[in-house]
């Protein structure tokens, strides 16, 4: 009898998911922001926040909550309602590279949140100093193999996508540079700029102004395909160096809902996400910042994710990487 009762309801319990999928959202929807205020990923969360509230006749209010690289913040949605009232706004550090470092993760990335869209990709640069002899990333390897361990590259700390991603090329191309963590991005170029350091990798936004003065000089970027924001820039991949064919690193940022939230209000906030992200104005905008604007399925964003974590997995065991 019990069973027949379960069966029963099965059918009452889908439609009423779908029935509250089509008036979704019926209130305030918070998106938070596992950051202080400012920066790229508010960014895309105030961009979004505006455009939702207009499509959806709902509010969509952006919520700081910083602190632990990302992770108090992706915490607390975690443990939210899935009712798709409380999104958030996933980052690499929180999402793919701090469930690598950190023993005791208080969330699985993969188990406890569902994917929404990838929203928007930044892509990693990596220069040089101008006094090096070297005008391409094959002749910048070439170099480097002649002179182990005396090039130094500096990044915003260990752990950070920068040094992952530096330890990866390092990796496939068989070459040694020695890691200089700093406290910030901005101390690393400093550093760089001065000639203190012969290498950088780092997000666009940060080196295009140097490259462009000509006190950077550019190597390769990051991402399988030419970075529409700086579409004349060689890939790392497509450097001729066979060993960095399948390169790839940038920041990606993404919305993510708690686990078990309906897939119909997930699917319906992935296409509005979608459908914003390909407005020219919104392109425009993040653009202005070095953020490409993506959007995409559920599916593909999930995928995303899974690729990250096992990418960065990977490199972390390697290098022998270990924070503190």
């Amino acid at each position: 009898m019990k069973t027949l009762w379960i069966v029963g309801a099965l059918p009452l319990l889908c439609a009423s998911h779908l029935a509250s999928a089509q008036n979704y959202p019926v209130k305030p929807v918070r998106i938070v922001v596992p950051f202080a205020a400012g920066g790229g990923t508010d960014l895309i969360a105030r961009t979004l926040s505006q455009r939702l509230t207009e499509a959806l006749g709902q509010t969509f209010v952006v919520e700081n909550r910083g602190g632990a690289g990302g992770v108090i913040g992706a915490e607390m949605v975690a443990r939210s309602a899935p009712d798709g009232y409380t999104l958030v706004i996933g980052s690499p550090g929180s999402m793919t590279i701090n469930p690598n470092l950190t023993a005791k993760m208080p969330y699985d990335t993969l188990r406890d949140f569902a994917a929404v869209s990838l929203a928007t990709i930044s892509p990693f640069v990596l220069t040089v100093h101008p006094s090096l002899p070297v005008k391409t990333l094959k002749e910048f390897v070439a170099l480097a193999k002649t002179q182990p361990g005396r090039m130094n590259y500096g990044t915003s700390g260990n752990g950070s996508v920068a040094h992952l991603s530096t330890e990866y090329l390092k990796s496939l191309a068989k070459i040694d540079l020695v890691h200089v963590p700093y406290k910030g991005s901005s101390l690393a170029l400093t550093d760089t700029l001065a000639g203190q350091l012969q290498v950088l990798f780092d997000n666009l936004p940060v080196v295009q102004p140097h490259v462009r003065s000509g006190k950077l000089r550019l190597m390769g970027v990051g991402t399988q395909k030419r970075s529409a924001l700086i579409p004349q820039a060689p890939t790392i991949a497509e450097s001729g160096v066979a060993e960095l064919a399948a390169f790839e690193a940038s920041t990606a940022f993404g919305v993510l809902a708690p686990a078990n939230t309906p897939p119909a209000i997930v699917n319906r906030l992935s296409q509005e996400i979608t459908r914003i992200l390909q407005n020219p104005e919104v392109k425009e905008r993040l653009a202005a910042q070095g953020l490409e604007a993506v959007g995409s399925t559920p599916q593909q964003y999930d995928a995303h994710n899974r690729a990250e974590l096992a990418k960065y997995a990977r490199i972390v065991k390697s290098a022998g990487i270990k924070v503190e």
